[in-house]
């Protein structure tokens, strides 16, 4: 049994309670939480008990990360379930859902019972497995989403693919229906993006790379989108990158149910960053122009945007430095993804209670998970972020085990100090 814990004088925001005030929190004995909010202060615990002042912290649920790449089974030497563990929460994650790009792929259910043996014995935070759409994620042959689900698979995506034929799709839809299954498509046309190494325009061709038009994932959206029309089953675009993507989302949102999510990436920066080839910047969807990026902050304001993720894809040094056209796709961003995400927030683009919603309960409610929130009798996870303590992403500090980040050297406002799972401190600054 633990001893029960008190954090008083806090600034607590909890988007799916509606709260954001200046309170605290009661952890019981059982590591769930007892109280929350304006309530918990010192004249409502008992005298004798010993307190801990946050000092006008932040208290946020624990963040529940949808779109996270781990190396077991195959890739160890990229990132583990105990490195990721770390890294995680050292950035107030708590839950993530972790991606069925792996060797062999997360497809059958007894890989699954591996994979979940696995991250309960090394893994300190909630691991949500998704299983891929297609076996081997090849984009032929569907998974039996029944069999997995039932083994505890929470979503379906093809991670990095895409499918590309409308009439495997629509059987997927069908199939999600029928089961209740979330399916999470990453778009991408892959006639319109073969070789594309960024984004498609005038940077591209001043480098001399070949392009990925916004088009390519604006296609399968709208092919997507109208599939939905005859199955609406639960469908969720992983990530967008460009207006054009927006625009199809906007003028959809009211015929058919669907959610969306936005990589940090795609918030943070933009093509220009690329620089002269740094190849820690080739992502998956590219980073677009700027005036793409302020159409998705925009879209997150126009509630277009359901969820904001860090797409985290650790990939060793030696995938990295190569050239542009070799190097792996992908970025190491769970550590940075609130910091970052926070600095919406410090230059007055989004509101705070909207960041955190985005990374909290919203992504438990397109998962249907009771995660992300501070609700009275369930687990206490939860971080303690000091909001306005600078900092600067040192590659030589990060705990992942691949350090590919592609904001080296980024000043950054806001640091998580805490991290709690199950009412258990597992990181302290």
């Amino acid at each position: 049994m633990m001893k029960k814990q008190y954090f008083l004088n806090a600034n607590v925001i909890d988007p799916k309670n509606s709260i954001e005030e200046l309170g605290g929190i009661i952890i019981n004995e059982n590591g769930k939480i007892e109280a929350v909010g304006k309530k918990v202060n010192k004249n409502n615990i008992p005298s004798r008990e010993k307190y801990i002042d946050l000092n006008k912290k932040y208290i946020f649920p624990g963040l529940v990360d949808m779109r996270v790449f781990v190396g077991e089974p195959g890739y160890e030497y990229k990132e583990n379930f105990r490195t990721l563990s770390d890294a995680a929460l050292s950035g107030g994650v708590t839950s993530v859902v972790t991606m069925p790009n792996t060797s062999p792929v997360i497809d059958n259910v007894s890989i699954v019972d591996f994979l979940k043996r696995r991250g309960r014995d090394k893994s300190k935070i909630n691991i949500f497995p998704s299983a891929s759409l297609t076996k081997d994620i090849e984009g032929k042959n569907m998974t039996e989403f029944g069999l997995l689900q039932k083994k505890g698979i929470i979503a379906f995506t093809d991670g990095i693919k895409t499918i590309q034929n409308s009439r495997l799709m629509s059987r997927i839809m069908r199939s999600a229906f029928d089961l209740d299954c979330l399916i999470m498509q990453h778009a991408e046309d892959y006639e319109l993006s073969t070789n594309g190494m960024m984004n498609d325009g005038v940077i591209a061709t001043k480098l001399g790379l070949q392009g990925i038009p916004d088009l390519a994932e604006k296609i399968i959206i709208e092919r997507d989108l109208s599939l939905l029309e005859d199955f609406n089953c639960r469908y969720h675009i992983s990530q967008i990158s460009s207006s054009k993507s927006l625009n199809i989302i906007d003028h959809k949102k009211d015929q058919v149910d669907f959610t969306t999510g936005v990589s940090i990436n795609n918030l943070s920066l933009n093509e220009n960053d690329i620089g002269d080839f740094r190849t820690f910047l080739k992502l998956s969807p590219p980073l677009r122009t700027e005036n793409d990026r302020m159409s998705l902050i925009a879209g997150i304001n126009k509630d277009l945007i359901d969820v904001i993720v860090s797409d985290h894809k650790p990939e060793d040094e030696e995938s990295k430095r190569l050239t542009f056209s070799q190097a792996a796709t992908g970025a190491s961003g769970i550590e940075t993804l609130l910091p970052l995400a926070l600095e919406l927030f410090h230059n007055n683009s989004v509101k705070l209670s909207k960041i955190i919603k985005l990374l909290t309960s919203n992504p438990a409610k397109v998962l249907k998970i009771n995660k992300g929130n501070l609700s009275v009798g369930n687990d206490a996870d939860f971080c303690i972020v000091d909001l306005y303590k600078p900092w600067i992403v040192k590659k030589e500090k990060m705990i992942s085990k691949s350090k590919n980040t592609c904001i080296e050297d980024k000043k950054l406002q806001g640091q998580v100090t805490n991290t709690f799972v199950k009412g258990i401190e597992l990181f302290k600054i």
